[in-house]
């Protein structure tokens, strides 16, 4: 059933579900609403193998919407306590458990809680122009949406600190350098590099790719031994899957696998 969303789009390009912040005239600042929309959007992948989330206009989200009801600052630390427990989180958590890869192409800025979105991907691809900031020591406030768990997990202890505490933009370049983002592109083939990325993660083993991310999530805060228990049981699920025995056959017949995402 086609649901219409008032801030964002959700399209479907083959197998690949795309789904567009569409505020283009706020930079796509990202109220409550938004966060359910894009959290509603997620539940409705009508069979998609993989995500690719974007912006539109010129900026991929610049962060919450200060201007809307019940965001953040609105009705003081406990409207902001109201916003992030039953909005952003949810949007988060539920990103995080996607059992399908997730592609972020960034397009522009990415503020606050767009520069969390912009990280959720398995894959994220910024154009050159594009940059990433932690916006919130500016107005008196502290990184949300997961940040102060991803930003050392990926850049490390000081260069988070330096995003957050001294709020210092990081272009696209520099991110990529860092480890921050998968890919910095030029601007003109930021949408044809990261939908060829989607497609063909898409065209994958779904059920393997799916246990992939999950595994690498837990694997942030699991010791040495509980991560290898979680590969055996993933490897139990992706061994009974139709891909992994397209795959095993393809490999014998010395042709290139087709797999179903099943």
């Amino acid at each position: 059933m086609s649901v219409t969303f008032e801030t964002i789009r959700l399209e479907h390009v083959g197998a690949v579900a795309r789904i567009v912040l569409d505020r283009p005239d706020r930079l796509n600042a990202c109220p409550p609403s938004m966060a359910v929309e894009i959290a509603d959007a997620l539940s409705r992948l009508d069979g998609a193998r993989a995500v690719l989330l974007t912006g539109e206009g010129r900026a991929f989200c610049s962060g919450a919407d200060l201007a809307a009801t019940g965001t953040r600052s609105i009705g003081g630390g406990a409207g902001s306590y109201k916003a992030l427990t039953e909005s952003y989180n949810p949007l988060m958590l539920k990103l995080a458990r996607l059992p399908v890869p997730v592609v972020v192409a960034v397009n522009g800025p990415a503020a606050g809680i767009g520069c969390s979105l912009a990280l959720a991907g398995d894959f994220t691809l910024a154009a050159k122009s594009a940059y990433f900031l932690q916006a919130f020591v500016n107005i008196g406030l502290v990184p949300d949406g997961g940040a102060t768990w991803l930003l050392p997990r990926l850049i490390g202890k000081a260069r988070a600190a330096r995003m957050m505490m001294l709020g210092e933009r990081i272009g696209a370049e520099q991110a990529e350098d860092w480890g921050l983002i998968y890919k910095a592109v030029d601007d003109a083939a930021l949408m044809d590099e990261a939908m060829a990325l989607a497609t063909r993660l898409a065209e994958g083993p779904t059920v393997a790719l799916g246990t992939m991310r999950q595994t690498l999530a837990k694997a942030l805060e699991s010791d040495f031994a509980s991560t290898l228990l979680a590969e055996a049981e993933g490897q139990a699920r992706a061994g009974d899957s139709a891909d992994a025995r397209e795959g095993i056959a393809a490999f014998l017949g010395k042709r290139k696998p087709q797999f179903s995402g099943t």
